[in-house]
């Protein structure tokens, strides 16, 4: 005899919505630090944190940021430096500098109340559709349709969408489905329970459709493709790039860091002087940065992957006896104990045991 599977019927949203906060009321997450309290400020900033990152990762940061800006207000006026420092090691930076910038702007446009709606939360700096719709659904318990990484992958297997994620034909009918699927009842807990779902069950990889509280009502597992949606994209093998830094240290033990443009990679964050590989470092301390070299050793590169290219970094470490002549006034010494934000990468080499030069 032939076994057969059984084919999902077109079962009512409300089945589904039913389905999943059953599963999530017994094993969903309940502690989450934003979740108590569960204000808009603190939904906002764990949605900017999470894109990208997972919540395992998230957590310390989110405890220690709010611990410094527990309140709009207080991120709003505090410095640049101090907001980068705090999400150093999140990395895509732009989502700290849009906190920053969306901060300022609630403040003064909102009289520091965050905006109810998803269009008005959405004309601030780096919210799109699914973070505004977190925040409505999770802060104030209004409907709210929400469709982060992990909302997209358990959507797309339910109804096995098999195009390529991130075209129309992908997101314009997760966001129907998303939109028919949100109840009216318990959002807050439906839209954290399909987060829930897609991070813990409906994994990219080895989905756990057994334990699944949707398995029946599912149609890639009905047709056995759940390991091919969400489609893979087409990615082009990154290209190599190269430079060199340098970790230069004073007779004070003090380290030389120079502020990155507001834009672009690691905009904001302080980084190392950063030269061309092949640079006669000699005269580039001499002429660039005023100081004489008294001895110099070439550390191990690192390699650091980003989203478009892979960075292989030199990093030769200086040793200079004078410091006076600094002339750039995006650069400053730093005591160890006194360090801002840096880069992952460039947090790295400061924290590797520097070695001793002979003077």
């Amino acid at each position: 005899m032939t076994k057969t599977t059984a084919q999902p019927t077109d079962r009512a949203p409300e089945e589904i919505a039913g389905a999943l906060l059953d599963w999530f009321d017994v094993h969903g997450r309940h502690d989450l630090p934003w979740q108590h309290p569960r204000t808009a400020y603190r939904v906002w900033v764990a949605e900017i944190m999470l894109q990208q990152t997972q919540v395992t990762t998230v957590i310390d940061y989110f405890n220690a940021f709010m611990a410094r800006f527990p309140d709009i207000e207080a991120l709003a006026v505090a410095p640049g430096d101090d907001v980068m420092a705090y999400w150093a090691g999140l990395g895509y930076y732009a989502r700290a500098r849009n906190l920053h910038a969306a901060a300022k702007a609630v403040v003064a446009e909102h009289d520091g109340e965050m905006p109810r709606t998803v269009d008005d939360l959405m004309a601030l700096p780096g919210i799109g559709r699914s973070t505004a719709g977190a925040i409505v659904a999770q802060a104030y318990g209004d409907w709210a349709p929400i469709l982060d990484g992990n909302a997209k992958r358990v959507i797309a297997r339910l109804a096995a969408i098999e195009a390529t994620p991130g075209t129309a034909a992908y997101e314009k009918p997760l966001w129907q489905l998303a939109e028919r699927y949100t109840p009216q009842r318990r959002v807050t807990d439906y839209t954290q329970a399909i987060m829930d779902l897609g991070a813990t069950l409906c994994t990219r990889r080895r989905p756990d459709c057994a334990l699944c509280p949707l398995r029946d009502r599912c149609r890639a597992y009905a047709h056995g493709t759940q390991a091919r949606i969400p489609a893979p994209r087409k990615r082009a093998k990154r290209p190599q790039r190269e430079t060199r830094v340098l970790v230069v240290f004073d007779g004070q033990g003090r380290v030389l860091l120079e502020k990155r443009p507001p834009t672009g990679i690691w905009g904001g964050l302080w980084s190392l002087p950063e030269i061309a590989v092949d640079a006669d470092i000699g005269d580039h301390c001499e002429t660039r940065l005023g100081l004489a070299v008294d001895a110099a050793h070439e550390r191990a590169p690192i390699r650091h992957g980003f989203t478009h290219f892979e960075l292989l970094i030199h990093a030769t470490q200086v040793q200079v006896s004078h410091t006076a002549r600094i002339m750039d006034a995006s650069q400053q010494w730093f005591a160890p104990d006194a360090r801002p934000g840096v880069p992952a990468p460039i947090a790295r080499l400061l924290d590797t045991p520097q070695k001793a030069l002979a003077l």
